[in-house]
């Protein structure tokens, strides 16, 4: 592993939680949503660069502080996730090399620790193969059929919920990700292209707390994490 690169994809609209503005700038803890997650990143000294996809028509990023960083660059990003990501990864492809890596984390998951962060890059050093965080499930699982009845209760065991950061070899990715827009598949995070194209991806146990703010309920306990965390120093 030579230099890790960052992609944040942050042009969405995140229409579930509502709201008149995009969640990425709704403000917690005296700041974006962005402003936190860009922090987050950019702590570690072993993330060389960070692209962050935005919907170019959306002013609101120019009060982000963390865009004006020398480390940090914008992009505009796609209609889709997979399309702002597969645009910064084109932004990153003239500056990598075949050892450098890149890691993918979502705009809305501004609670991620530098010891998360850490372990995660030291997994992938480890194993020389992708990584993602992730969290075991603990809730009972129900399959359920068209007439909302329960067909089935479904192990869980081997059941993990996908976090973010995702961190790949930058060709790994970049061609799996390429793949999946020329065939038109829909995927939902980077692990599952990286997948579909054969690569082996492993699981490394992220915190409860790095949620991802998805409904409205999810602002004022991500906001209760992050001042417990910058009381702490996490």
């Amino acid at each position: 592993m030579n230099s890790i690169w960052g992609v944040i994809p942050a042009a969405g609209a995140g229409r579930r939680l509502g709201g008149e503005i995009p969640k990425q700038y709704r403000e917690i803890a005296s700041a974006p949503l962005l402003e936190h997650t860009l922090r987050a990143l950019l702590r570690s000294p072993d993330i060389r660069g960070i692209v962050v996809a935005l919907d170019p028509s959306d002013r609101r990023a120019d009060a982000i502080q963390s865009l004006a960083d020398v480390r940090v660059q914008t992009i505009p990003g796609g209609a889709e996730r997979v399309a702002s990501v597969f645009a910064g990864l084109e932004a990153l492809a003239d500056r990598v090399t075949d050892d450098d890596w890149v890691l993918v984390h979502d705009a809305a998951r501004p609670c991620l620790d530098y010891p998360s962060l850490s372990a995660l890059i030291e997994r992938a050093r480890a194993c020389g193969e992708g990584v993602i965080l992730a969290e075991p499930v603990a809730d009972t699982l129900k399959r359920v059929d068209g007439t909302g009845g329960i067909s089935a209760t479904v192990e869980r065991a081997d059941l993990w919920r996908a976090q973010t950061p995702q961190l790949f070899p930058f060709m790994q990715l970049y061609q799996a990700l390429g793949a999946c827009l020329d065939e038109g598949v829909n995927i939902t995070d980077e692990a599952m292209a990286v997948e579909r194209a054969g690569g082996r991806v492993h699981v490394l146990a992220g915190p409860s707390s790095n949620i991802k703010v998805t409904v409205e309920a999810d602002l004022a306990f991500a906001e209760l994490l992050l001042l417990q965390q910058n009381r702490e120093g996490a």
